[in-house]
């Protein structure tokens, strides 16, 4: 649990927790599924992906706001198939004091487990100050596709401060480990853009076959970049949500992995102002 003292008397702490594990049947089972205060999570159909699961976090009252304390914690079982989404964006919004949000996302996936992990975009609002850090943690044989995007203020304002601390292992190895840093205090070297997103996707497929780097310009600036392991990752940067995301879908289409599946992210419109 998060201690008491974690956060101020207005704070807000909260803990959701999914477990997906397979059901013997070519399905997956839910036997965990738990919200807590502003994430809320409701079962859903797993477009895309044969015998999976869905779940989508509902967020059920303003957060995270400065000082709240939440976190995600997801489990992905041996054989089991899941894709988690969200309803909406995550707008982090400024409290009563100058104190800072956190966010923390745990995801462990399992010897032939897949988790395809797709939330709508973070929204960094005006005043705002939050911390968000997701660690993940892979079996050799898993499978991920993991999506952030973070927007840089809503329209026509300035964007609070937001540093995003993405950490993943595989097989107890380091894979990924990467911070991003935007608003006050921190360098503009984003110019104009006002979107940045990046799509993780880790598959045995790519020891034998590995990605060839390519970059992209269009409505956005993305890049592939193959990583020292069975993985690669897509970053992009854009003028607004809408262009980040078909930016990150159409590099990923271009990618044309076979044995990745088809996941909702080009379905479901971006909720970004």
């Amino acid at each position: 649990m998060i201690p008491e003292q974690a956060a101020g008397p207005r704070a807000v702490r909260a803990v959701a927790r999914i477990k997906a594990v397979a059901d013997g049947r070519g399905g997956t089972a839910l036997p965990l599924l738990v919200g807590d205060g502003p994430l809320a999570l409701r079962r859903t159909r797993a477009h895309g992906e044969p015998g999976g699961a869905g779940v989508t976090v509902v967020g059920a009252m303003s957060a995270p706001l400065g000082g709240d304390r939440l976190r995600i914690e997801t489990e992905v079982g041996a054989g089991a198939r899941l894709v988690v989404g969200s309803s909406a964006a995550t707008v982090a919004l400024p409290g009563r004091d100058a104190e800072e949000a956190s966010y923390d996302v745990r995801l462990a996936v399992r010897d032939g487990g897949a988790l395809d992990w797709l939330p709508e975009p973070l929204i960094a609002a005006r005043g705002s100050a939050l911390r968000m850090r997701t660690r993940v943690d892979l079996a050799p044989t898993a499978r991920l596709l993991l999506r952030e995007e973070q927007i840089l203020g809503r329209h026509a304002e300035e964007p609070g401060r937001l540093s995003a601390r993405l950490t993943v292992h595989r097989d107890g190895r380091p894979l990924l480990d990467q911070e991003l840093a935007f608003g006050p205090g921190t360098p503009d070297t984003l110019g104009d853009y006002r979107a940045v997103g990046q799509l993780l996707l880790v598959d045995p497929h790519f020891a034998d076959a590995p990605a060839e780097p390519r970059t992209w310009t269009d409505d956005a600036q993305a890049a592939l970049t193959p990583l020292a392991g069975p993985a690669v990752l897509i970053t992009a940067v854009a003028h607004d949500g809408l262009r980040l995301r078909r930016a990150l879908d159409h590099a990923l289409a271009e990618l044309k992995a076979p044995s990745v599946p088809s996941s909702p992210s080009s379905k479901v419109p971006s909720a970004v102002a």
